[in-house]
């Protein structure tokens, strides 16, 4: 039985495509250290369906809102196909503890994946990295804090949370990358998936931005 708490967070369900507003704290995939994980609840959200749904995407643990699993062969392969390509349009709402350098601008700035034995791994800016493209604008502002509204236009690892920090402006709980302690600031607020027919969903905002984004001005 699908769970009345994982019910809620359908936001677009067909025969073919899931889009769920993932909670902050649970991840996508089962991590090397276990825990609980979305995983555990696909045979749920299988709902009597030939084939578990798959994840065509990841989102940070911490990270909430919106997400999409496809619930066919032909649907995950598709999906696939979508995200490896950067054709999906996806938007992020985010509360920064400082105020980013203009009112929108582009971040292009190469990430570059390190790990050791004795830190584990993190992302960096460096030239000889993937290429990553974030445009923002800010939609609200607080004393130090500011709203802001993410477009990524390539999918790299931490993508939004270090160029936001490579710009100065941390998201706020990202303890990772300089955003200092408490949750996560950061939702995945729309998905738009180009398919026919197009589907897309938009994520509300959790309760640990809610107070953030209204002392913004967003709601």
């Amino acid at each position: 039985m699908l769970p009345d708490w994982m019910a809620a967070r359908i936001l677009h369900q067909d025969q073919e495509i899931l889009i769920l507003d993932k909670p902050a704290g649970l991840a996508v995939h089962p991590g090397p250290r276990g825990g609980p994980s979305l995983s555990d609840w696909l045979p749920a959200l299988q709902q009597g369906r030939r084939h578990l749904p798959q994840p065509a995407h990841r989102l940070d643990m911490d990270t909430s809102g919106c997400l999409a699993l496809g619930r066919t062969k032909p649907a995950i392969a598709a999906l696939n196909r979508l995200f490896a390509e950067g054709r999906t349009r996806k938007t992020y709402w985010a509360v920064l503890i400082a105020p980013p350098p203009a009112e929108e601008g582009v971040c292009e700035a190469a990430l570059l994946k390190r790990s050791s034995k004795e830190a584990g791994w993190r992302m960096f800016v460096d030239p000889a990295g993937l290429p990553a493209r974030t445009e923002w604008r800010v939609i609200g502002r607080d004393g130090a804090a500011t709203a802001v509204e993410l477009t990524p236009r390539t999918g790299r690892t931490h993508q939004l949370r270090l160029h936001m920090s490579h710009l100065g402006c941390p998201i706020r709980g990202d303890g990772f990358y300089g955003g200092g302690e408490g949750r996560l600031q950061l939702l995945a607020r729309t998905l738009i998936l180009p398919l026919e027919p197009e589907r897309r969903a938009t994520a509300p905002i959790p309760d640990h931005m809610r107070e953030a984004l209204a002392r913004c001005g967003v709601s």
